[in-house]
């Protein structure tokens, strides 16, 4: 049985964690908002369940604590940003905003980024734009652990999309998803579980089947978003693509199978093609498009319509993308966000190796 902790005291311990690796206290404080916000709105995989890899990918000098986050590169409505080997947590809230300011002056703002790492969920980024009133996109490529359809070779990351969309006295539209059939951590809540996993989610080293959350430990692959080519997972493949090359090749990072393992036991590939790991932002300013009331009117009216879409017998109403994730952070920061017991053990021996109590 998990059991719950209060949001503020998990924030504090990660932002205590994040200080004794040499961060500062913005980045810190920053770093620790990115991952809670996972935990808030229900996405365990990436909450404080990665912090302890980071902390590994840190002491395997993987990761910059006190990175020098710069542009390489910009024109009046782009840059390239390039994260010094810095969190991805911080990076990437560094990047959105550069974004942001440039929409602001040109209507839309569009940041590469390379040399960074894990960034978290890329809703906390895409999110950033919304109180600007403006729709925020958010993307990064991630270690190759997805072999495209027809392929049993792991060339290509999870790589999640978000998009942030304002609306007036509806909740924001927040799509937020990884383009594959399941991301790489919800297999890992499965192992913790000691649950199967769904078929459709990853295929042995030969290819076939399988509902072995551990597959991947065996030379198995996750598989695009459709699971296989009769269901779309040649889309799922070309969404994945999508990122890699807006997040790298873009960007001057490392792309495809020569993108760093997050894992710290695992060396990067020895033969490098880019910079750490690449990220892609977008803000756009709503009344660069039509009047920011016609707009959050019309996104009303569209949210609403759907809402009320007649279910099939016996199935809940029609969700709309946020909805889950807005009522879970409602919930925890009420009731506190519960932990497993294997990442709560996780985080005492971290507590422990660096004096903090959890």
């Amino acid at each position: 049985m998990n059991a719950t902790h209060p949001y503020k005291a998990l924030r504090q311990f990660a932002n205590d964690v994040f200080v004794k690796i040499g961060c500062s206290t913005m980045d810190a404080g920053l770093a620790a908002d990115v991952l809670l916000q996972a935990d808030l709105r229900g996405i365990d995989s990436h909450g404080l369940a990665r912090l302890t890899g980071y902390v590994r990918l840190w002491e395997a000098k993987r990761v910059n604590s006190k990175p020098d986050i710069h542009k390489v590169h910009e024109s009046p409505s782009t840059a390239v940003v390039d994260g010094d080997q810095g969190l991805g947590l911080v990076v990437g809230p560094y990047a959105m905003s550069i974004a942001i300011e440039k929409a602001k002056v040109c209507g839309t703002g569009w940041v590469a980024v390379r040399n960074s790492n894990h960034f978290g969920i890329a809703g906390y980024h895409a999110m950033m734009a919304l109180q600007h009133d403006m729709i925020g996109i958010a993307m990064t490529n991630a270690s190759p652990l997805v072999a495209p359809t027809h392929s049993v070779e792991r060339l290509l990351g999870t790589n999640p999309i978000c998009v942030a969309i304002p609306a007036g006295t509806q909740p924001p539209f927040v799509a937020d998803f990884a383009t594959t059939t399941a991301a790489n951590g919800k297999l890992e809540i499965l192992q913790r579980k000691n649950q199967q996993a769904p078929v459709g989610w990853i295929q042995t080293k030969d290819g076939q089947p399988s509902t072995n959350p551990h597959e991947l430990k065996d030379g198995g692959a996750l598989i695009p978003l459709g699971s296989d080519r009769d269901h779309g997972s040649h889309k799922g493949f070309c969404l994945g693509a999508w990122v890699d090359i807006f997040s790298a090749v873009l960007s001057g990072a490392n792309y495809g199978p020569w993108v760093p393992p997050f894992v710290s036991f695992l060396a990067p590939p020895a033969d490098p093609v880019g910079l750490g790991i690449g990220h892609f932002f977008g803000a756009m300013r709503v009344d660069a498009f039509r009047p920011a009331d016609d707009f959050r009117q019309h996104m009303d009216q569209w949210i609403t319509r759907f809402r009320s879409a007649k279910a099939i017998n016996g199935q809940p109403a029609v969700v709309i993308p946020g909805d889950p994730e807005r009522e879970s952070t409602k919930k925890r920061m009420e009731e506190g966000i519960p932990l497993h017991e294997s990442v709560e053990a996780e985080l005492r021996k971290l507590g422990d190796k660096f004096q903090l109590t959890f």
